[in-house]
């Protein structure tokens, strides 16, 4: 028997950082598989055992529970009294939206695998362009070297930044994975990911592009 409670009439989310970890690398594994499966919800779900296998794809309920506890630990999920719901409206309309708060200075641009931009804000339409093509090649750049960065330097961000002398990013490309699809979300200035308006962001692309 499990040592686990779960809290009644809690509807549940992934948080920013826990966003961020589900689409950052394409990996199939039950902590992204679970925050994956929230991230596609039209309402954000009540926390149920039951729920949790189904996210997750896993049968034991220890199993589930202790994921639900790994993943609680490590700040990658929040619970409400009410449920949220992702953006109304077509992704083209919304993402300027979404994507204006992400940056310090308002400059931010979501380009797709080949290099083209799908939004941008603040860049001026030959710049979005250029950084577009560039995401593609980092983005490239980051899988070919894999092995080295991950396994061998034990880096887990997939994250590159141009930085400045102090060694902060004057512009940052985020890769992000959702369903069978590469964007990589480009930053000027500091980035701001760790609010709401980016699990929106994280939330309209997976129903977009990852609905099963």
């Amino acid at each position: 028997m499990t040592r686990y409670l779960i809290q009644e009439n809690i509807y549940v989310r992934p948080s920013p950082a826990g966003a961020y970890f589900a689409v950052s690398r394409p990996e199939d594994e039950a902590p992204r598989r679970l925050l994956r499966s929230l991230l596609r919800q039209l309402s954000s779900p009540l926390l149920s055992v039951e729920g949790l296998r189904n996210w997750s794809g896993m049968d034991d309920d220890d199993s589930v529970m202790e994921l639900l506890s790994h993943i609680q630990s490590l700040g990658w999920i929040e619970g409400s009294d009410t449920p949220s719901t992702p953006p109304e409206g077509r992704l083209e309309d919304t993402l300027p939206g979404l994507l204006a708060p992400l940056s310090s200075n308002g400059k931010v641009l979501l380009a797709d695998e080949q290099g083209f931009y799908l939004c941008a804000r603040g860049f001026p339409h030959e710049t979005a362009e250029e950084l577009s093509a560039l995401s593609a090649d980092l983005a490239t750049l980051h899988e070919r070297h894999a092995g080295l960065l991950k396994n061998n330097l034990g880096l887990r961000s997939n994250a590159w930044a141009v930085v400045d002398a102090a060694g902060n990013s004057e512009v940052g490309f985020w890769p992000m994975y959702v369903g069978d699809q590469r964007f990589v979300l480009v930053v000027g200035g500091i980035p701001r990911l760790n609010q709401p308006v980016f699990i929106q962001l994280i939330r309209a692309l997976s129903i977009r592009y990852a609905a099963t």
